[in-house]
């Protein structure tokens, strides 16, 4: 009886470590969105340091996919485009002060916004940081920076980091924020590596 018991709970234990390693699948961008934004889904990490408020999401592959396709689907274009963007890493940086972009809180005269813009639209590389629980650092394959003009309530900008075979071994990366004279030191984030491996994707169906 023992040994029955034992046996189905370790069958049991063996189908949920199986169901718990599968890429969930959203029918849409915005279910998909949605699922991104819980943060117990591990996707989306929030901090408040000195009253800046500090968003990272990791972006699933499928959702530059969908970006880059608008309407026009077919199985040969989503594989093509999966391929190419599945060789990179992308995460969301948003940074804000009173719901507000930084750039409407921070700067206190024209020279100081000027040093703003040229620190996010040129010097990011050298303020954000991507490493392995190892200590090595990935180096920034490129960082997009779209200046929003007051239209929406943070900074956003998007890292891309090369993505490898040996990365996805690693167990996490930590990502830093060296202080971009918010008064607030270093900001850091850790995402499982497993969470980059089964990422959701999309069906890609009508």
């Amino acid at each position: 009886m023992v040994n029955k018991a034992f046996f189905l709970i370790m069958v049991i234990a063996i189908l949920a470590m199986h169901c718990g390693c599968q890429s969930s699948i959203y029918d849409n961008e915005e279910s998909l969105l949605n699922y991104l934004k819980v943060e117990s889904n591990g996707y989306v990490q929030h901090k408040t340091v000195n009253g800046v408020d500090f968003t990272l999401m990791y972006r699933p592959t499928d959702l530059l996919v969908k970006q880059e396709m608008g309407g026009m689907e077919s199985t040969e274009s989503i594989e093509s485009l999966r391929k190419r963007y599945d060789k990179f890493l992308y995460f969301n940086l948003s940074m804000s002060r009173n719901n507000s972009e930084l750039l409407n809180t921070e700067p206190k005269n024209k020279n100081q916004f000027t040093a703003m813009v040229n620190q996010l639209v040129f010097g990011m590389e050298e303020k954000v940081y991507l490493y392995t629980q190892k200590k090595d650092t990935i180096a920034l394959a490129d960082y997009i920076y779209p200046r929003m003009y007051g239209m929406t309530n943070a900074t956003t900008i998007m890292f891309i980091y090369p993505k490898s075979e040996e990365l996805l071994k690693q167990e996490y990366l930590t990502f830093v924020i060296q202080d971009l004279g918010l008064y607030t030191g270093e900001v850091k984030f850790k995402t499982e590596l497993d969470l980059i491996i089964n990422q959701p994707k999309l069906s890609f169906k009508d």
